[in-house]
């Protein structure tokens, strides 16, 4: 919807009107705001009708309510204010996401500081939703929720609950996993371990997926695998972002107790139970009885290196690299003790039992299987560390999974260059400054923790240049990303802009995605040969 345009009158209220426009597409935006209105959120508040007419096809109407963040203690930015504070190409990107979406969503508010990086994602995302492919889609959104529930991540769960529905899907299947289709169950095992341990997955996974009375396809299965791997790593980065839920879901008016900082807090999406109620201003400008969350102690504490050092320790290895040779037996020891150190750090307290509630509890099974240390998976000889060297994404990956699920390869592969390739030469209020290192360090040790090595790297400059307060909040983020708060997102790279912090958790998702991908083909490669 390229020609879908804004118009409003002269006053600081916008006006709503329709508009005709001459084209294949017909699009009549009617924008209904009050300003000033306490009511945000609701209908009356809120873009109501957006009308799609082609002049081939019967008029269709697509009702959409359109909810906006709220942030306590100010003002809820709206959709207005995203146009008007962006370029426009965020504009049209943005415009693509609410038309895409039937809502601006939180996600895509986030993620537009990288608009180059959100087109990326929104292409593939609604390609392995929306776009052919061998999943009926009322099944595409119900693998959505159960890879959600591996993380308890409730604003994903409840956004797909209404993709789910909106696609035709079975209600009754709403109500937990043992009211599915037999064949969805018999993929939750795959869920289970990709998520959390996807070095056990094997080629037995995929051949009892492929035999008996609810087979799969191999096209079907490689098409569960990249939605269970978005998903899994979408919620990465929901709850490393803090990102609020959709005001229209029932946990969207939860807030989360404030903490003694400066931090500007919001509440977080698996921010919800306590012991005792506050009051909190609900959609209609009223108040209501909501449980607050128990204080947890924050995964990160230690004081940073400012940027300043990093920069210079940047420059110290880029000159060291350029007369250094390091032998294949030293980068694997360099990777070995990285991988030990990782194990080492604690992450967030688990939280109670308690916060399975109802509303996402029954989309879980087995929730005690968690991650655990790839450098404490047992014997070393049983699961030996993944070499990139011997299965890659550009040289195996990318090329099976587009035999198998045709295209999905190259929207994939677009989106993991975007992420690991951003940068505007910028490190908090230092320009001109190349970030090349700083990225890979962090894509490099996120893989590690699963035990992935590229061999080609060296190891030691994970230690030279990720201090151990963001080891620690990498990891929680990537391993346990229910047990991180918007609290451990503010303190954490205190001297980066916004955008950077955002850019690192991008990374988060796209590295943590690979690694599932690179553990989940290798294993359907070796059931097909």
């Amino acid at each position: 919807m390229k020609v879908l345009k804004w118009y409003f009158g002269k006053s600081s209220r916008p006006r709503a009107q329709s508009i005709p426009f001459v084209s294949d597409s017909r699009a009549v935006l009617r924008y209904n705001w009050i300003n000033g209105s306490q009511n945000y959120g609701s209908s009356s508040s809120s873009l109501e009708i957006v009308k799609l007419f082609s002049k081939r096809k019967p008029v269709l109407e697509i009702w959409v309510l359109v909810f906006n963040v709220v942030a306590r203690g100010h003002r809820p930015p709206s959709l207005l204010e995203d146009l008007e504070n962006g370029s426009r190409p965020t504009h049209i990107l943005l415009m693509d996401a609410f038309l895409q979406n039937n809502r601006l969503d939180h996600v895509s508010r986030v993620m537009a500081s990288h608009p180059s990086y959100l087109e990326h994602f929104l292409r593939t995302q609604h390609f392995i939703l929306r776009g052919d492919g061998p999943l009926p889609y009322d099944y595409r959104h119900l693998i959505a929720i159960m890879a959600a529930g591996r993380h308890q991540c409730s604003y994903l769960i409840n956004l797909q609950k209404g993709e789910f529905i909106l696609q035709g899907g079975d209600p009754s299947w709403l109500r937990g996993l043992k009211s599915i289709p037999g064949k969805l169950q018999d993929l939750y095992e795959i869920n289970k371990i990709l998520a959390h341990r996807p070095w056990l997955l094997n080629k037995t996974h995929i051949e009892k997926l492929t035999k008996g009375a609810d087979s799969w396809s191999l096209a079907e299965v490689v098409h569960a695998i990249v939605l269970l791997a978005h998903f899994h790593s979408l919620s990465s980065f929901v709850f490393s972002c803090g990102i609020n839920e959709e005001l229209d879901n029932v946990a969207g008016h939860h807030y989360k107790e404030n903490v003694q900082d400066n931090s500007n807090n919001v509440p977080t999406a698996k921010d919800k139970l306590s012991s005792s109620p506050k009051k909190i201003p609900n959609g209609d400008g009223k108040t209501e009885n909501m449980p607050s969350p128990p204080s947890s102690p924050s995964i990160v504490g230690e004081q940073e290196v400012g940027v300043e050092a990093l920069m210079e320790r940047m420059k110290r290895l880029s000159e060291k690299s350029e007369s250094y040779q390091i032998t294949q037996e030293e980068l694997s020891k360099r990777f070995e003790t990285v991988e030990t150190q990782s194990a080492e750090l604690a992450a967030a307290p688990q939280r109670s039992s308690s916060v399975l509630d109802s509303d996402i509890g029954h989309f879980i099974e087995d929730p005690t299987f968690i991650y655990q240390d790839f450098a404490k998976r047992g014997q070393l000889s049983d699961i030996p560390t993944f070499r990139v060297q011997d299965y890659s994404w550009d040289d195996h990956g990318y090329s099976l999974v587009n035999r198998l699920y045709n295209d999905v390869g190259n929207l994939l592969d677009d989106k993991f260059k975007t992420a690991y390739n951003l940068t505007y030469y910028t490190m908090g209020t230092h320009s001109k400054v190349d970030t090349s290192r700083f990225r890979r360090a962090i894509w490099n040790y996120i893989q590690c923790m699963f035990g992935i090595r590229h061999d080609d790297y060296d190891y030691n400059e994970v230690n030279q240049l990720l201090e151990r307060s963001l080891k620690t909040f990498i990891k929680s983020a990537v391993c346990y990303p229910e047990r991180v708060t918007k609290r451990d997102y503010d303190r954490v790279m205190r001297e980066f802009k916004h955008s950077e912090k955002v850019h690192v958790n991008l990374m988060i998702l796209e590295a943590r995605m690979q690694a599932e991908l690179l553990y989940a083909l290798r294993a359907v490669m070796r059931y097909m040969t």
